[in-house]
């Protein structure tokens, strides 16, 4: 029998109960009894509505029992009669009626409670409820003492601002930890008065975003969050809905986040306004529209999809409250189901944090001081732990190696290898004897992990595990979790990994464990995980990293040395491979010459945006690219994208780390552009004492500061990288990224070093003066090899001198394209004094969008005719007319 079924079977079997007590009860009344029964029972209102007289006025004890279930429910309804019979002064039937109510439903139901009264009972339920978390091994520990704070940015802080790009801003305004402030002002008011109704808090896997939902649930039932805000809020993991078998209304919904079964669910949801929703994980709906309408109704019986989409699209309980959690990829395919959202990221740990989750973790202080200092001298294991997650595992796995004096420079420094270093340390509790069995039994788990993963589930019923041999096995009690899902008559058993990118991991093992003919059906082969529709596809973004990562020839040891057998590797690597270079094939290249793109001019209007996954997925391919750990593949792989674009980036440290490998490999002619990107901004320090401020202010710390390094900038890890001897770029443009005086410096010495960067385009990045001129003496540097140079800059006649005084002395530069400024005539005239100066190799000269005067232009053209070589271009040249005010072709 199903839920639904036995939910109906089990209300009507104590309706007919109640119903049947009710009447034994009102047949003992004399007939002067019941008409004074009937009477009070006209003014017995529950949440001010009561039984219309004109159907009691001449009811006999079975019409009675039979309005009173209808009308107030089956326990509701004898508790009705119990008070009503003590009015009717008929205590001998009223207290009977009480004995028999206990015997066969228990204490006292809540339901006769106002909705008031009954706020206080649901908040003491969700406080005893939610008071713990589990932990991935299973261990429970109090919410308040896990709960690591985590850095949280609302839309307006999280969107590429063009005037910020690139410029490091303080964290101040950018980001704020996640305390009960940071949770108020989630649904605060915007700049015009709007308070949002739907909250999306989105950020990648396992960066935190269930915690922080469940902590909000907590501190709401604690009087912190939204006080005289919300009545009541309810916890609702997607997942578990859209895998719920049969039908279900919102309302059943509520009433089992209930303490009693006869909760007020009407009264409850009559308010919407003052209710709260938290849709866990609403990125896992099916993508694109459904073929069935949004539910309207809280009491209709509907698959959980249904239910979802009248919740966002706000066709269910309007004025209800929506926070909803979500991967970072998924917020675009959801801006159709929603209405209206306001967006937050989540953005994980601050390295502050990332310390005290450290010692939160570990119970001994040295300890956790120890493995602390390890993380971070380990600049990418350090930059992985702001994903709370993967910092649990590398703890759970750094205490291992502590406690049994192992060396701490095995863990490693990719997502991959470190699930992978967890897995295998879980494994080697495990005997010699039992080896073999549970190599065998890692296989059938990572099956089953790899059939859901492709089929969008993450509960298990115990016929698959029994389908697969796995149900009581040894992989069972250590990777998976049970469950049990509450029913009235009986209760569904179904398991879970014990999170969900521990079955995304092992679905992408299965594919190295199987026999090569498991895999050669297509709906079993790699082609099932990496083609496809891209939406459709969402969901296994994860999975596919970390098939990356197992490719790597050292992982590939690891597996054959702890699972067993052989990996079936080869012919996935070259799957893989082969996928990579069909993604780059039909790539947009680089814009001709003079074309229109996206990059208008300053003033004008932002282009309009693109879908978010088509932005970010170069990104997404270079972290795969990333976790394999292999220079050879990832050089192979990439020369089937000659263009790396990255468009409105927000850049983190470990984008950068990511970003940064994939360019020290790349192949000869690689391009790189990035448009419109960010920096997220370096982590927040301790502000010096006011006395030490004051000390430095009066000269106590100046030889200090005379002699101070200039500090490095972000970038600088991507310009190293372009200094490698293997580095293959050969044009990087960066395009209305602001870039700060550190990034120019860095660049500038990169520009000095780098073996195969030949072009390089600075177009609307507001340089400053003194960044243009640590650039013009780079591009100056007799080891610079730039060949073609565009900068466009409406500004640029400020800092022109440094730029024609590079000129002078570039060995290799022979193409200068100018553009969106106006060039003075003085500027002009020394300008063409040094286009004819004997050490100017340039021999093609871009105005084609500078604002030059008639005697500028006379001036150029005698620069034409006694240098012929020399290439110089501008619309009003050679009688052809000026182009309008305004006209840009950036890209």
């Amino acid at each position: 029998m199903d839920q639904p079924e036995a939910f109906r079977s089990g209300t009507d079997a104590r309706a007919a109960k109640a119903r049947d007590l009710l009447q034994v009860a009102l047949e003992d009344l004399s007939q002067e009894q019941l008409k004074r029964f009937r009477h009070k029972l006209r003014d017995a209102a529950l949440d001010g509505r009561s039984i219309p007289w004109g159907r009691l006025e001449r009811a006999d004890a079975v019409d009675l029992a039979e309005q009173m279930i209808q009308f107030y429910g089956p326990e509701p309804a004898l508790d009705v009669a119990r008070k009503t019979l003590k009015r009717a002064d008929v205590r001998d039937v009223a207290a009977r009626l009480k004995e028999q109510r206990l015997q066969w439903f228990g204490p006292g139901s809540s339901a006769l409670l106002s909705v008031s009264e009954y706020k206080k009972k649901y908040r003491e339920h969700v406080l005893q409820q939610h008071a713990t978390v589990k932990e991935r091994n299973a261990r429970s520990v109090k919410i308040n003492k896990r709960f690591t704070k985590l850095l949280i940015a609302r839309e307006s802080a999280a969107l590429v601002d063009e005037t910020r790009a690139l410029a490091e801003e303080p964290e101040a305004e950018r980001a704020w930890r996640s305390d009960t402030h940071t949770f108020n002002r989630l649904f605060g008011r915007d700049e015009e008065g709007q308070r949002p109704l739907t909250v999306v808090l989105q950020g990648p896997a396992g960066i935190g975003k269930t915690m922080a939902a469940k902590k909000i649930l907590y501190d709401w039932a604690a009087g912190k969050l939204y006080h005289d805000q919300v009545d009541f809020a309810f916890f609702l993991p997607c997942r578990e809905l859209l895998e719920r078998p049969g039908p279900c209304s919102l309302a059943r919904l509520v009433l089992d986040q209930c303490p009693h079964r006869s909760a007020p669910v009407r009264q409850m949801l009559a308010r919407s306004e003052r209710l709260l929703f938290i849709l866990d994980g609403a990125d896992e709906l099916p993508p694109g529209p459904t073929s069935a309408a949004p539910c309207t109704d809280p009491f209709e019986e509907a698959d959980g999809a249904r239910v979802l989409d009248g919740l966002m699209s706000k066709t269910l309980l309007p004025g209800a409250r929506l926070l909803v959690t979500a991967r970072a990829a998924a917020p675009a395919r959801l801006q159709g189901r929603l209405c209206s959202p306001q967006c937050a990221e989540v953005r994980g740990f601050s390295d502050k944090d990332k310390k005290k989750y450290f010692h939160k973790f570990f119970r001994d202080e040295r300890m956790a001081e120890r493995a602390y200092r390890f993380v971070k001298e380990n600049e990418t294991l350090f930059a992985l732990c702001f994903v709370p997650f993967v910092c649990w595992i590398v703890c759970t796995v750094l205490r291992q190696q502590l406690e049994l004096h192992q060396d701490l420079s095995r863990t490693s420094k990719t997502t991959t290898s470190v699930y992978l270093l967890f897995i295998t340390s879980v494994l080697s509790s495990a005997t010699a004897a039992d080896g073999p069995q549970m190599q065998g039994e890692l296989r059938k788990l990572g099956r089953l992990a790899r059939e859901g993963t492709l089929r969008h589930r993450a509960q298990f019923p115990e016929k698959d595990l029994e389908r697969l041999e796995l149900r009581g096995s040894k992989v069972q009690t250590l990777f998976l979790s049970k469950k049990e899902l509450p029913g009235v008559l009986e209760t569904e058993v179904t398991y879970q990994f014990m999170d969900q990118s521990f079955q995304e991991f092992f679905a992408a093992l299965s594919y190295l464990l199987e026999d090569e003919r498991a895999l050669e059906a297509p709906a079993e082969g790699v082609g099932a995980l990496l083609r496809g529709d891209a939406e459709l596809r969402s969901h296994l973004t994860l999975t596919t990293r970390f098939l990356f990562g197992l490719l790597n020839a050292e992982r590939m040891r690891d597996i054959e040395r702890h699972f067993g057998r052989s990996v079936v590797s080869e012919r996935v690597k070259q799957d893989v491979l082969r996928w990579v270079q069909e993604q780059g094939q039909g790539r947009p290249r680089a814009a001709p010459e003079g074309t229109e793109e996206t990059d208008a001019p300053e003033g004008s209007e932002e282009p309009e945006e693109e879908e978010e996954g088509e932005l970010s997925y170069p990104l997404e391919l270079l972290y795969c690219l990333y976790e394999t750990q292999e220079s050879a593949f990832v050089h192979q792989a990439l020369r089937s994208w000659p263009e790396l674009r990255l468009e409105r980036v927000r850049f983190s440290r470990l984008d950068l780390v990511v970003l940064s490998y994939c360019v020290r490999s790349c192949p000869a002619g690689q391009a790189l552009r990035l448009v419109s990107c960010a920096l997220v901004p370096p982590q927040e320090k301790k502000k010096k004492s006011l006395i030490k401020r004051l000390h430095g202010s009066l000269g106590g710390s100046s030889s200090q500061a005379t002699t101070r390094k200039p500090q490095a900038s972000p970038l600088r890890t991507l310009f190293e990288a372009m200094t490698d001897q293997y580095c293959g770029l050969h044009s990087l443009t960066l395009c209305r990224c602001r870039l700060p005086d550190s990034v120019c410096r860095d660049l500038s010495e990169a520009l000095r070093e780098a073996p195969a960067l030949r072009e390089l385009g600075l177009l609307h990045n507001r340089l400053s003066e003194a960044g243009l001129r640590v650039l013009s003496e780079g591009l100056a540097w007799p080891q610079c090899q730039v060949q073609k140079l565009r900068v466009w800059q409406p500004s640029l006649q400020e800092a022109f001198q440094y730029l024609t005084g590079m000129l002078r002395q570039s060995p290799a530069l022979t193409t200068l394209e100018l553009g969106d400024c106006r060039l003075s005539e003085p500027i002009v005239t020394y300008l063409c004094a040094v286009l004819q100066y004997p050490g100017c190799r340039l021999q093609t000269l871009s105005l084609t969008s500078v604002e030059l005067s008639e005697q500028s232009l006379k001036e150029l053209q005698a620069v034409k005719t006694a240098k012929p070589g020399l290439v110089i271009t501008h619309p009003a040249l050679n009688g052809h007319p000026r182009p309008p005010a305004g006209r840009s072709s950036a890209l």
